[in-house]
């Protein structure tokens, strides 16, 4: 660092060297400003800068040879500038040094009182004439400002660029109030309105480059011009992916970053989320995701991450898993997922729901859809399968985001019943009746004929469960029976003959007979298994023998008061088959040793 200021330093003699010698006149006066000495007379500053003059005049010393000035803005390149203006040495004026300049010139007091066409006029002049006309030199400008306050701000510097950027985006912008009635004349319809996809704009990466409290400033202004807020999202976006680029919101682990820059983070995030457009869909639900976790992540206000959850929730029928899969941030060992936060959106869209119901039978009419449900409940589903392996996931947090699932959007129960097994699988220790609560949350009549077969030969269920899936089983093939049986003459066509007509209905019945017959020897199966867990451990022999099936006519050992429940399930079940509607008018004509085959 000494070796980089003592080349600044060395050079800066060297330039005023030459400005000196150009005068043939010795220098006498040294000015050090910021940090940076120069060799110059006192004739053309005094003349020109009204500060250096009041310096002067004010020194106690009548022949002043040190000046100081250390809080000049822009430091000592913007001195050096001053300087050459001072001396009448030509340099260019640029966008990239007109703030510098325009900041310098006002420090120092360069104004039409003390010389014609001084630097403050000048500066202001290019300003006006060049800089200000076009968006790419004010946002240049703007950005050049923010190391140039408070003064930049008492120039008004700021506030220029400010509303030149504003005006400009909203004349050539489509998403504007002035920018509709333009788009009209080239041909646009309303429905570009209506369903808005904006295209980002060339300046709209420019302004990624501002401050946050700058970039602030320039969206409030656009918006008070009637730029429309929901084109502003792929703005947002780009900001946001700029300036929280290299946060691990996709991991869990112990945080990599400094507390200055995690602040400097969290003051973008939360600026972000107050500018974020207000209409349904004008972000992505992954983008919302996205900054819900950096949110979680930065620990912002609770307030910030509140509004991303209901944002959420307005969009969740667009999500998809990964947008769910939350990192869980607490780091304590806890749960691999934020599963309370998740909890909190799915209940948000369920208040939407019914919101969004309640006005449209009262207001419009309209009868809700079913379809957004149905995909939120299918994604629900899944998200519960993929957090179910979690070690650190208890019984409680399980059901509370099962039940959270409404019971219209889950058209069958076979996504529950496979975030059971897997939870289940997972949590080999659970105990009985935490294995009951966990399969309470499922609906047994609404399961499929594949996931009914899995489920009765699932050693991971309890036996209670197994004997519902199985009655409910018995029951629908016992109701389609009935179906068949009772199907109306009119419903065959009357001109085939009666062997034809006859053949389809024969062999739906044969194959309910098969399947009712299939399902009794399981039933026989479970009331052995519960027969032989119930037994008292002093009657079990030692070593474990393999199930026999007797004859249903044998005597059996009476079940121990304890099993009553299961007991009268297990008559009712064996009522239920009896009173079965393909046995049922053969049984009466029939002697009663075939009747002995029931189960009793």
């Amino acid at each position: 660092m000494s070796t980089k200021k003592d080349d600044l330093l060395s050079s800066a003699m060297k330039r005023t060297s030459e400005w000196i010698f150009s005068q043939e006149i010795p220098s006498d006066v040294t000015v050090n400003a910021g940090g940076t000495s120069f060799t110059l007379h006192k004739f053309p500053l005094v003349s020109k800068s009204g500060y250096i003059r009041k310096l002067v005049s004010e020194s106690n010393d009548a022949d002043v040879s040190t000046i100081e000035i250390p809080d000049i803005p822009g430091g000592g390149e913007a001195f050096e500038l001053a300087a050459k203006f001072c001396y009448g040495i030509n340099f260019e004026i640029s966008t990239e040094n007109i703030a510098v300049l325009r900041c310098a010139a006002e420090y120092l007091e360069m104004t039409e009182d003390y010389a014609v066409g001084n630097l403050v006029e000048r500066t202001e002049a290019y300003f006006n004439v060049v800089a200000s006309k076009s968006l790419a030199g004010a946002v240049t400008i703007l950005h050049s400002s923010e190391n140039l306050l408070p003064i930049a701000e008492k120039v008004k510097l700021v506030s220029r660029c400010i509303d030149t950027i504003a005006y400009i985006a909203c004349k050539d912008n489509q998403f504007s109030t002035s920018g509709r009635a333009e788009a009209g004349i080239h041909g646009l319809t309303s429905s570009t309105f209506s369903n808005p996809k904006p295209i980002v704009d060339c300046w709209s990466e420019d302004l990624t480059a501002l401050r946050i409290d700058f970039f602030q400033r320039v969206l409030i202004a656009m918006m008070g011009r009637g730029f429309k807020q929901y084109a502003l999202g792929p703005i947002l976006m780009l900001y946001a992916q700029k300036s929280l680029r290299g946060l691990e919101i996709f991991g869990k682990g112990k945080k990599k970053i400094e507390p200055k820059q995690e602040h400097e983070k969290r003051v973008v995030l939360e600026t972000i989320v107050s500018l974020l457009p207000r209409e349904k869909n004008a972000l992505s639900v992954s983008f919302l995701s996205m900054l819900l976790r950096a949110a979680i992540y930065l620990e912002t206000t609770i307030a910030c991450r509140l509004d991303l959850e209901k944002r959420m929730a307005l969009q969740l029928g667009q999500a998809v898993l990964d947008d769910l899969l939350i990192p869980s941030c607490s780091f304590t060992g806890d749960t691999l997922y934020d599963v309370e936060t998740l909890q909190r959106i799915m209940m948000n869209f369920l208040d939407n729901e019914m919101e969004g119901n309640r006005l449209g039978d009262e207001e419009y009419h309209v009868s809700p859809s079913l379809s957004d449900m149905e995909r939120v409940g299918k994604l629900m589903e899944n998200y519960l399968a993929e957090i179910s392996s979690d070690r650190n996931l208890s019984v409680t947090n399980f059901i509370n985001l099962a039940e959270v699932i409404p019971e219209q959007a889950r058209v069958t129960e076979d996504g529950m019943y496979r975030a059971i097994d897997i939870y289940l699988k997972a949590h080999p220790a659970l105990s009985d009746i935490e294995r009951k609560k966990v399969c309470g949350v499922m609906d047994c009549q609404k399961l499929s004929r594949e996931a009914c077969a899995h489920a009765a030969q699932n050693d991971r269920l309890p036996v209670q469960t197994v004997v519902q899936v199985l009655y409910y089983e018995q029951q629908r093939l016992h109701d389609g029976s009935q179906l068949v049986a009772t199907e109306p003459p009119a419903l065959v066509p009357s001109k085939m003959n009666h062997q034809f007509s006859t053949t389809p209905v024969s062999d739906e019945v044969s194959i309910l007979k098969r399947e009712n017959q299939e399902l009794k020897f399981e039933l026989l199966k479970m009331k052995a298994r519960l027969t032989e867990i119930e037994k008292p451990s002093s009657n079990r022999s030692a070593t474990s023998s393999p199930l026999v099936i007797t004859h249903p006519s044998a005597a059996k050992p009476p079940l121990p008061r304890k099993s009553n429940f299961m007991s009268s399930v297990s008559k009712k079940l064996g009522r239920f088959i009896r009173a079965d509607g393909l046995t049922q008018g053969k049984a009466r004509n029939k002697p009663s040793k075939d009747r002995r085959h029931s189960i009793s």
